[in-house]
């Protein structure tokens, strides 16, 4: 099933605008017989072709949801972030006016021009658009190689991932670790990386130190009274009998992502507390019951919660395999 319309246009944009750049080639032959049409047109295409690249730069310098993202969510935000490009252009004093202006200049038209003039300025129309579609083309590309700058700026991964969901990034970051983590515990990366996950929101939301910077503290692990290294004190929500309160309370906090990972398995590996929930890692069900009963988390939804984050991290592994 198609989910383009048939006049090739997107519901609830401007009449007669397309979004296709080969549209301006049918826009240069009809320069000669009406001009000034063409050029406001002209306009309107350019200022939503401008949008629409502004559009895809600000998505691609912002991390997604991450968990539901997938094949159909991506389309169904490009419909949208097409839907509003084409509602913010041809505004009164945009850049479709701008535009015009330009263009009338360009081709010899200005308000009140005589008939002579339109043929004259007519004469210079093809070539005008012609240069105009030239330099869309250069704006598209240049807007496409700004993009992986932003995504740096933003703290994106760099160029070649910036497309990428905020969990098909957090398990590329992640996965050497979880690994490594997975050969000295035995409990399987997916879980590791679910937990990991569920604790730093898709790494959206990590524990940070008090100057702004991260702690590295992916797993939620407390800073208990024999922990000697950094800490970093945050407010947090525990749950005391089924009731969610906000606390302060102290995390530990590590040099390196690595360091965590490697923390986050001594203590389950090694605590007499969480024994149980190393020998019931085979699935993602019984991973997660085994933490909850240990008193990982004072969540009473968090064996659920990490049931389902972990069988996320699962297929994005097989998907980036």
């Amino acid at each position: 099933m198609s989910l383009n319309s048939p006049s090739g246009q997107v519901p609830g944009t401007n009449a007669g605008l397309t979004m296709d750049v080969r549209s301006l080639e049918r826009l240069k032959s009809s320069s000669s017989a009406s001009p000034k049409s063409a050029i406001r047109e002209t306009a309107k295409q350019l200022e939503s072709l401008f949008m629409q690249e502004l559009m895809k730069s600000m998505r691609a310098s912002t991390m997604s949801t991450g968990m539901l993202d997938n094949q159909a969510t991506e389309m169904g935000t490009s419909m949208l972030d097409t839907q509003f490009a084409g509602q913010m252009t041809g505004r009164p004093g945009g850049l479709s006016d701008l535009i015009v202006r330009q263009l009338e200049r360009q081709m010899g038209l200005k308000n009140g021009a005589t008939s002579g003039d339109a043929s004259a300025g007519a004469a210079n129309g093809a070539d005008a658009l012609h240069g105009l579609s030239m330099s869309t083309a250069l704006g598209q590309r240049s807007a496409a190689a700004a993009a992986p700058a932003a995504a740096d700026a933003a703290g994106a991964p760099a160029t070649g991932t910036q497309r990428l969901s905020a969990s098909e990034q957090f398990i590329r970051k992640h996965q050497a670790a979880a690994q490594e983590a997975q050969a000295a515990t035995g409990m399987a990366a997916s879980h590791i990386l679910g937990q990991a996950a569920l604790e730093s929101g898709w790494g959206k939301h990590e524990i940070k130190m008090k100057d702004g910077t991260s702690s590295h503290n992916l797993f939620g692990i407390k800073a208990t009274p024999g922990w000697t290294g950094k800490v970093a004190e945050v407010t947090t929500t525990e749950y005391v009998g089924g009731v969610a309160h906000k606390v302060t309370a102290k995390f530990r906090a590590y040099d390196s992502y690595a360091d965590a990972f490697k923390d986050h398995a001594r203590l389950l590996s090694q605590s007499p507390r969480y024994s149980q929930t190393v020998a019931q890692a085979d699935t993602a069900s019984g991973f997660a019951k085994s933490l909850q009963k240990a008193g990982y988390a004072t969540d009473p939804a968090y064996a659920d919660k990490l049931t389902k984050v972990i069988n996320t991290a699962l297929r994005v592994q097989r998907s980036l395999a």
